[in-house]
């Protein structure tokens, strides 16, 4: 798995409650298929929050976007072909 590529910034490691969450909804694969900044950005801005139920509110939004494909940190997305 690729650990983050050319990312200048700290590199945030995957909690096992993002990981288990992602298998649970069979959407680690989509996640995996976002650029590192994308995959970076989401699990700092889950780990960052500091009540545990902003925390779930955050990575079910993250689950929504990886569902819906065309979407990253609630702005239209396109992935490159």
């Amino acid at each position: 798995m690729d650990k983050g590529g050319s990312l200048r910034r700290k590199i945030n490691e995957m909690p096992d409650f993002v990981r288990e969450q992602l298998e649970k909804h069979s959407v680690m694969d989509r996640y995996l298929l976002r650029p590192p900044y994308q995959r970076n950005d989401y699990l700092g801005w889950i780990i960052r929050a500091a009540r545990q139920e902003t925390k779930e509110k955050r990575l079910a939004q993250m689950i929504y976007e990886l569902e819906k494909g065309d979407v990253y940190m609630g702005m239209e997305w396109k992935a490159r072909k």
